[in-house]
């Protein structure tokens, strides 16, 4: 007895048997769902991947090759899979296109991870790993980047087209490419060279033609009519433009109210002193020589009431209304004028100037277009067509993912090869950086180059042909030293790829790596999941 009581407390001292399995299994279960994310997207990798057709609960239909657009319409439950669309998201927001490649990426990871804690490696001891490696990658694409200056119309086309060619609107890409650069360089301050807000490029979308009708517009595009009440007029030339947030018409309390009125003569007066209030406001108006309105829409009672606009009409005061509140900053600063929020600071200095403002019919509706803006600010607006609504905005997100490719390269000068050449030249280099280091950090950083093949293979697997054969020859092209060699998707097989102007922002693909690692590290660190 005395000799088991001795063997008791060294046994706790030296405490071997901890219950891993829970955590192993809360592991595995959360690789094994963000992947089931991923290879949801990977068929819509490339210029050759397949399109997704979305249908929402309210019946609408979407049809898309965005992986941000497909992640973010996807109701995902399990919270490691919610991490992979969050990733796709922030790739969205930091370079704007690559949002399919990095959950890709980020599931590639996670496969090579359960390997590695399969082997019984340490999650930590993997997580750092792959910290080391991402540095380390994004050094190597640094080293392969081409430098490029903004002058170079052509190359900032090549990379926009790039993006383009892998949409639904591919076909198109000869004529949205060159307008989403156009449009980018046109915004540039040239006080914040690397500076670009893509909301001083708006994008108003108009039903009808085709997308070959897509144009940019040197002015303002309102997908709205001339108000036509009591013959206003729809056309004005030498217009000098006042934005109002202020109602025209007969003012109203604060409270609930109704006024009992209990003969005629009082009836003539409360219409008489309408009559008088709106008259008065719109001689303030005139004398300023303002002859064209865009009214703020209202919430708390109408901006323009039929007595107003017969009264603008008779004074030639062409007139623009509901114009929306998110608007008004974008008008106001291509407009070059102030927003006007009350009748008494209705002044000259107060209103901008422009050629023309005429209402255009377009396809089955009208819109207002401002041209030969005086002083006008850094903004542009894109007019975009579609013969449908599904084309219309995959057009609209197509161009958006393009005018952020562009956006990219303003912020980080820097083109690289695109058609999986990075990813495989990288796998290269990390597995011949992976033999110099040692113990258990060797095999992960080769896991990790194991993991950037998925790129070229996923492209080939897309276009049809046979990935394993193409990444073998990918991958002994790379090792004769060829590092921009690619695979071609469209004759079939692997190229130079930079000489059939196949290129991507080097920002794209830098943070898609950083990202992907990052999530994968998040992953693998959590053990235990706890609902409150």
């Amino acid at each position: 007895m005395a000799a088991v009581t001795a063997a008791q407390p060294r046994s706790s001292k030296t405490e071997s048997y901890v219950d891993n399995k829970r955590k192993e299994d809360i592991r595995q279960a959360n690789i094994n769902a963000a992947r089931a994310v991923a290879d949801a997207v990977r068929t819509s990798l490339g210029p050759k991947g397949m399109d997704k057709m979305i249908s929402t609960a309210n019946g609408e239909v979407i049809i898309t090759n965005d992986g941000a657009t497909i992640l973010n319409k996807m109701e995902v439950l399990q919270p490691a899979a919610k991490m992979l669309v969050d990733l796709s998201k922030s790739q969205d927001s930091a370079a704007g296109d690559g949002t399919t490649t990095v959950v890709v990426i980020a599931g590639a990871l996670l496969k090579q991870c359960l390997t590695l804690l399969s082997n019984g490696i340490h999650p930590t001891v993997i997580s750092d790993s792959l910290h080391k490696a991402s540095i380390k990658a994004v050094d190597v694409l640094t080293a392969m980047a081409v430098p490029l200056e903004l002058s170079d119309r052509e190359s900032l086309i090549k990379s926009a087209s790039t993006s383009l060619n892998s949409k639904v609107v591919s076909q198109y890409s000869t004529l949205l490419a060159p307008l989403a650069v156009d449009s980018v360089l046109s915004v540039v301050d040239p006080a914040k060279p690397d500076m670009v807000d893509l909301r001083d490029i708006k994008i108003v979308k108009k039903l009808g033609g085709t997308v070959d009708d897509t144009q940019l517009v040197k002015g303002l595009v309102f997908d709205k009519k001339a108000s036509h009440a009591a013959g206003g007029p729809t056309r004005m030339e030498n217009a000098k433009i006042a934005v109002i947030q202020f109602q025209i018409s007969p003012p109203k309390t604060d409270i609930e109210q109704s006024i009992v009125v209990s003969d005629y003569t009082q009836m003539d007066r409360i219409l008489k002193e309408e009559r008088n209030y709106i008259l008065g406001m719109i001689k303030k108006i005139k004398a300023t020589g303002c002859n064209v309105l865009l009214i703020q829409k209202s919430i708390l009672r109408d901006a323009v009431t039929d007595l107003s606009l017969h009264y603008l009409a008779k004074a030639k005061i062409m007139v623009v209304k509901d114009v929306e509140r998110e608007d008004i900053e974008f008008i106001t600063k291509t407009l070059n004028c102030l927003p006007i929020a009350n009748i008494e600071h209705f002044r000259v200095e107060k209103l901008g100037h422009a050629d023309l403002v005429e209402e255009v019919s377009l396809g089955d509706g009208k819109i207002v277009k401002v041209t030969g803006i005086k002083d006008m600010g850094r903004t542009t607006t894109v007019l975009v067509r579609g013969s449908n609504q599904l084309v219309l905005d995959e057009a609209e997100r197509s161009l958006h993912d393009a005018l952020c490719v562009v956006r990219c390269l303003v912020s980080k000068r820097f083109l690289i090869a695109g058609g999986g050449a990075p990813e495989i030249e990288l796998s290269r280099q990390l597995g011949a950086w992976s033999k110099v280091l040692h113990g258990m950090e060797g095999y992960c950083v080769r896991s990790f180059a194991e993991a950037l093949e998925v790129v070229p293979y996923t492209l080939a697997e897309n276009a049809g042909l046979n990935p394993i054969a193409i990444v073998t020859e990918l991958r002994n092209r790379h090792a004769q030293g060829e590092i921009n060699a690619g695979i071609n998707v469209r004759k079939g097989q692997i190229t130079n790829i930079l000489e059939e102007n196949v290129v991507q922002p080097l920002l794209v693909s830098t943070s898609a790596i950083s990202l992907a690692t990052e999530c994968v590290r998040m992953i693998l660190k959590i053990d235990d999941i706890v609902n409150v």
